[in-house]
């Protein structure tokens, strides 16, 4: 297992990559046309804004030739509060769970916020996708807001505050 920073030329397989991951995370919490009407070639232009961003580290996990996951910390995308650092982004495929390659990229986003100075940050995570949840608490997040329910599922969040 190898992680790194991403490329632009990752950018299109972790466009893939991300479907792949939603098919075994969110089936039953997204609405089905979030799977249906996929953008293949959008999510590729988010990855590759993600890339050439200043202030945001998007990093890759691959196993030989396949990428298996990514994240990414920095500057928020979506800012909760006054709050200047946050991971983004981070997801694993299925079969890697459980293994500690998602603490393993908790901790080396933790670790280079705190490197560069920053004391907090937060991770807001689908309310519904219990086991992401129970990572980010066992990770030690604090709660420090929880959306309320809405009809549309994918959108409410729970955020976890982290101190470094």
């Amino acid at each position: 297992m190898n992680i790194r920073l991403a490329t632009m030329a990752d950018c299109k397989e972790l466009s893939k990559l991300k479907l792949e991951v939603w098919n075994t995370t969110y089936r039953g919490i997204y609405p089905e046309d979030k799977f249906t009407n996929y953008n293949f070639e959008m999510n590729e232009g988010k990855f590759k804004n993600l890339v050439e961003h200043p202030s945001i580290d998007l990093y890759v996990v691959e196993e030989g030739n396949r990428l298996i996951g990514y994240m990414d910390y920095g500057t928020p995308i979506r800012p909760f509060e006054n709050y200047e650092q946050e991971i983004g982004l981070m997801y694993v495929l299925k079969d890697y769970q459980r293994q500690g390659i998602g603490k393993e990229l908790f901790q080396l986003a933790a670790e280079n916020m705190k490197q560069n100075g920053y004391h907090e940050f937060f991770v807001s995570c689908n309310k519904y996708n219990t086991p992401a949840n129970c990572f980010y608490e066992a990770m030690g997040g604090k709660v420090i807001h929880i959306d309320e329910d809405e009809d549309d599922k994918s959108i409410p969040q729970i955020t976890y505050l982290y101190q470094l």
